[in-house]
């Protein structure tokens, strides 16, 4: 285990963060103590048109992986329109790797619910959701018990603080189905149907939750929210990039030494990163990993010093996303670890479209082949070109996502790919796992 310089221990920015140690945070008595609802407060002071404009000032972009900027899309709300407005909270995090979301809405769920009212505020929405993964129990207990106490304290229901401002919030427990990540399978979800993405235009914006303007935002996305309110637009600019500000979450896993969740800068590098993880496993060498979950295309050992930001890892050819780093080693199999990926993609595809739904299917089939000792030459043209046909022409960004690890992989790794078509490598799968596979 190595120890962190001290310039490293500097990138260490705890935000979202930094009430998780506190024993009783996640009860409202503890979360007040730590300057909880304290921007609430100020917030319900503010008109809503300057709540919008502060988090345009403040660069804030959205914690889910597309990077949008949260103030733009709060924007988007078209206001005196006499229709109901909605705030959506994404809380489905499914995606291999990633893991920020829900710790923090275990250890600090009224930040979230603070964030939540003054989003609501901001839209003019008097109805909030947040839609969190099935298999997500614990957390989800936390966040109902938060609201609960909430309303207890006026916080949420009618004439909030005596401002006359109406706001309530219901936290809805999914099936547990990865599409529901995606916004508008999400708002399917919640009005009662069949997880599916929806046809864009019209967007959530105009036509969101029973067809009224809506914002979906991540969970980090809006927990951000008080921090700004209490400290300013140029105190978030102060931390990231020019392009990228404030913190961020990393959530490190794999072949280091101490795996978890590691708040700096926007910018921040992998080798400071695994610097701050207590350095790579002992007789492990760095290979591959990715910067931002299973959906986004690997990058290798040369990329160390990249700037992970939404600018720096788009240089290098791959995508921020989640900041789910899953970081793998001289002894893992960049092939193998793809193939693992693919059969949740394949699993996870609703089925809408026939590009994802058939692509992901025969690619699996594919991967079994090739790890079975049982591949062809063509078999690595065959995957392109499936992905080709995938990519861009999928209903939604599952089918994107899937192909990110394969063509990535083929591009630095393409030598693993041989190696198990000419048998220089062991198979990995038997006979029995190979069934269904020609």
């Amino acid at each position: 285990m190595t120890t962190p310089r001290p310039e490293t221990l500097a990138k260490l920015t705890p935000v979202l963060t930094r009430r998780w140690l506190s024993p009783d945070a996640w009860r409202i008595g503890g979360y007040e103590k730590l300057d909880g609802y304290a921007a609430l407060r100020k917030a319900l002071r503010a008109h809503p048109d300057d709540l919008i404009q502060l988090i345009k000032d403040s660069g804030l972009r959205g914690r889910g992986g597309a990077g949008f900027p949260t103030g733009l899309k709060w924007g988007f709300i078209p206001q005196g329109d006499g229709k109901p407005h909605y705030l959506v909270v994404n809380a489905d995090e499914g995606e291999p790797g990633t893991c920020k979301d829900l710790p923090l809405m275990t250890h600090d769920p009224h930040s979230l619910v603070e964030g939540v009212i003054i989003a609501s505020y901001a839209i003019r929405a008097s109805r909030a959701y947040i839609y969190i993964r099935g298999e997500a129990v614990h957390a989800a207990r936390r966040l109902r018990n938060a609201v609960a106490e909430a309303q207890a304290k006026g916080y949420l229901g009618r004439n909030i603080l005596g401002t006359g401002f109406d706001l309530e919030l219901v936290v809805h427990s999914g099936a547990g189905a990865y599409i529901c990540g995606e916004e508008t399978a999400l708002l399917d979800s919640l009005e009662g149907f069949r997880g599916q993405p929806r046809l864009r235009p019209p967007f959530p914006a105009t036509h969101g939750l029973y067809a009224s303007p809506t914002v979906v935002n991540n969970v980090g996305t809006i927990a951000s929210v008080p921090y700004i309110v209490l400290g300013g637009a140029d105190w978030w600019k102060s931390m990231g990039t020019e392009k990228s500000s404030g913190p961020m979450i990393y959530s490190l896993s794999g072949r280091i030494v101490n795996p978890g969740q590691f708040e700096c800068g926007l910018g921040v590098t992998l080798r400071e990163l695994i610097e701050l993880a207590g350095g790579m496993q002992p007789g492990h060498q760095l290979r591959f990993w990715t910067p931002g979950g299973s959906s986004t295309p690997l990058l290798t050992a040369e990329h160390l010093d990249v700037p992970l930001d939404f600018e720096g890892v788009a240089a290098a050819g791959s995508i921020l996303g989640t900041t789910a780093t899953q970081i793998f080693s001289d002894q893992d199999c960049p092939v193998y670890a793809t193939y693992r990926w693919l059969e949740f993609y394949h699993h996870e595809s609703c089925g809408k479209c026939t590009p994802c739904r058939e692509g992901n299917y025969w690619m699996v089939r594919v991967y079994r082949r090739i790890l079975a000792g049982q591949g062809t030459h063509e078999d690595l043209d065959t995957l392109l070109d499936t992905c080709d046909n995938i990519l861009g022409r999928s209903f939604c960004g599952l089918g994107d996502g899937a192909t990110s690890s394969v063509t990535s992989s083929l591009q630095y790794f393409k030598q693993d790919y041989l190696d198990y078509i000419e048998g220089r490598t062991a198979p990995k799968l038997s006979d029995k796992q190979l069934v269904g596979a020609h």
